[in-house]
């Protein structure tokens, strides 16, 4: 799949492991691989302050990750077994997500690598994730470019025809609410408690999934654009007659599985679409948190089988957001870089990003051809 490092007039990229950072949203991670992009080691901590908000709190998800950090990132240089002089790079999470959390993991990063004298690589968080099913050991093969993605997680829902490290095209994606925020709010209107998706797909295994006729919104329409609201909003008047009473264990579990079943229809739908707007794919990927459903793996699966292709998706620990695939994308980024004859990205430069379309992403190395620019710190 790749060359074992990454090379530039017998340069190496990089030097040695790279410790990579996450810090985008709601979990703080850590993790460090080696240049062929073995995991050393890993420590994640999902924050559970937000589950009394029944959402993620930007402001509480920022602090605690400054406090969090520091302790993250020396159990897992200590778990490695190395040494911080020992690292080749030091990456995180630059953007795209919420700008405290991007902050505080950025200039951890950029701190890091100033004092260490390290290259600090940028790491678009989408584009993560787009890269994770290429780590090794996830999929038998390898994932050869180019590929089909389904990223959905609680934030972004979208078809991406993954050409190569930096090039992506974007098929069709939702107009209102990701899967994952539809997935969410659904669970609160049942009464789950946070994060809802997992507490909703348990519950929908107890029920009926032709309870309830919910709508099945975009289905058959030309594209693969997704929309989720108009189920949210079917629900909830599914649920009207009962006011404040707590549901019957029964009805609620026939309302889950009736809700899950809907959007995977819709997902099933949507992603058949994707394949006539693609020639060839290699693989069908799946990726982000939503990505550890069941039915939604399920379903993926009979699809890729029925266009010839593997199904792929990361393990469930790295659906989520993780430190591995932000290391992963690096390394990725580095070796792509030197196949192109660029210098070992140095992205101090770079501030952290609430939004970062994927699109910009092949720019970044027609900025680092010319390896006289100093970068700022």
């Amino acid at each position: 799949m790749t060359d074992r490092n990454a090379t530039c007039g017998g340069e190496l990229y990089p030097t040695g492991p790279i410790l990579a950072i996450e810090s985008s949203c709601d979990e703080t991670a850590c993790a460090i691989l080696s240049p062929e992009g073995q995991v050393l080691a890993e420590t994640l901590v999902s924050q559970q302050d937000h589950a009394a908000f029944g959402g993620v709190v930007p402001e509480i998800a920022a602090r605690a990750h400054l406090v969090l950090l520091p302790d993250i990132v020396r159990k897992t240089v200590e778990k490695s077994g190395l040494t911080l002089s020992g690292l080749g790079a030091v990456a995180a999470s630059v953007g795209p997500g919420l700008i405290g959390g991007l902050i505080v993991g950025t200039n951890f990063g950029k701190g890091l690598a100033i004092a260490l004298r390290k290259p600090f690589v940028a790491v678009n968080h989408i584009e993560a994730h787009a890269l994770s099913a290429r780590l090794p050991g996830v999929a038998p093969e390898g994932v050869a470019f180019p590929y089909l993605l389904l990223l959905v997680s609680g934030g972004h829902c979208q078809c991406l025809a993954v050409e190569g490290v930096g090039r992506y095209r974007r098929l069709g994606g939702t107009i209102d609410d990701a899967a994952g925020e539809a997935f969410d709010k659904a669970a609160k209107m049942l009464g789950l408690g946070w994060p809802g998706g997992p507490q909703l797909e348990a519950l929908a295994r107890e029920g009926d999934p032709t309870a309830f006729a919910f709508p099945r919104p975009l289905k058959g329409r030309e594209g693969c654009d997704f929309s989720f609201s108009g189920l949210k909003t079917a629900l909830a008047r599914q649920l009207e007659p009962y006011g404040m009473e707590t549901l019957p264990r029964v009805l609620a579990a026939d309302l889950a599985a009736s809700f899950q079943q809907a959007i995977a229809d819709v997902v099933d739908d949507r992603v058949r679409h994707a394949f006539t707007m693609m020639e060839q794919p290699t693989a069908l990927v799946a990726a982000g948190g939503v990505a550890a459903n069941g039915m939604l793996r399920a379903c993926l699966t009979r699809i890729a089988e029925d266009h010839g292709v593997p199904f792929v998706a990361p393990p469930l620990r790295l659906c989520t957001d993780n430190a591995v695939m932000v290391g992963w994308a690096a390394l990725e980024v580095c070796r792509e870089a030197a196949r192109r004859g660029c210098p070992m990205p140095d992205d101090r430069a770079l501030r952290p990003r609430p939004r970062w379309p994927l699109t910009e992403m092949e720019s970044r190395f027609a900025q680092n051809t010319d390896a006289s620019v100093t970068p700022a710190i």
